[in-house]
């Protein structure tokens, strides 16, 4: 439990006052994972006399801190702030301690996919997006939380607000990312015994990062699973991850055709709907989803 405490003799962890940001927001609710008691104190600066056994993080110019002259920089040109500074020194220790069997896989995943972005945007570094709406990074989320113009809101108090969407997020975050790397032994199995471009899975797997991970997967056009909602279904898989276009499309007269009459335009029994867009189609049985897959791969419409 993060506890904000006045008196700097009863703080543990020290970090910077006033308006709140992502990388120390997500620092202290690591921490709270971590250790489980977190006697903070927020202030503008840091005592000389200040303990040995006390974190300092995003303040001071310390171990934990990345405003210095000489902080430390990723090889991949990605400045660390004071999240990936403490993730980098207790993580493998706080996935060991949740008991994960992959905790090394499980560790790079999670800087990669959540802690060099908040570090990279504290660092000045942005993403680009190009898009006709705003888009919120999780960054901008956090901002929120600091006390609006005429806000009467403590700022401590939702410092603390703050700490715990980002405790939720690290938490689910990792139970997603545990959930792929396991997920991603049985397709990477399922892709060495699969001789075509259709990928048959046995379950609902998460299953295209691992496709797209290896260009020796770049046959792989066309994914069929068991749907959540019942029935199977056959999705596309995008050229990369930065290029979202799909390595095949479904025929254009599919395109937003439902039931019945989906059935008499493809010819399969059991064909139940196609995206307008598509990337995606569901139908009643394996027999029929494969059927499906097959008639796209012989067309083979790429836009």
């Amino acid at each position: 439990m993060v506890r904000i405490v006045d008196d700097i003799d009863k703080a543990k962890f020290i970090t910077h006052s006033g308006t709140m940001h992502a990388d120390e927001v997500f620092a202290t609710a690591f921490l709270d994972l971590y250790f489980e008691d977190v006697p903070l104190i927020r202030r503008n600066e840091v005592p000389n006399n200040i303990k040995d056994d006390v974190i300092i993080y995003d303040i001071g110019k310390g171990k934990f801190d990345h405003h210095q002259m000489d902080a430390r920089v990723r090889d991949n040109g990605i400045k660390y702030s004071s999240f990936g500074l403490l993730f980098e020194e207790y993580g493998l220790k706080y996935l060991e301690k949740l008991g994960l069997d992959n905790k090394e896989d499980v560790y790079n995943y999670f800087v990669k996919d959540l802690v060099e972005g908040i570090d990279a945007i504290d660092n000045g570094i942005f993403p680009m997006i190009e898009s006709s709406y705003k888009v919120k990074t999780i960054s901008d989320v956090i901002k929120l939380f600091n006390p609006s113009y005429l806000s009467k809101d403590s700022v401590n108090d939702n410092f603390l607000r703050a700490v715990e969407l980002a405790k939720t997020i690290i938490i689910y975050e990792i139970k997603n990312i545990n959930g792929k790397v396991m997920a991603s032994i049985r397709v990477k199995s399922l892709l060495e015994e699969c001789k075509g471009s259709i990928l048959v899975l046995d379950g609902f797997l998460p299953y295209e990062e691992t496709i797209l991970s290896s260009s020796k997967y770049d046959r792989i056009k066309l994914v069929v699973y068991p749907s959540n909602r019942g029935g199977y279904a056959v999705k596309t898989i995008p050229i990369s991850s930065i290029n979202k276009t799909s390595r095949v499309y479904f025929p254009k007269e599919w395109g937003g055709v439902f039931n019945k009459e989906l059935e008499k335009v493809t010819g399969v029994r059991g064909a139940n709907f196609c995206h307008v867009n598509r990337f995606i189609l569901t139908a009643d049985t394996l027999e029929s989803a494969l059927k499906l897959a097959e008639i796209t791969i012989d067309k083979n419409e790429l836009n």
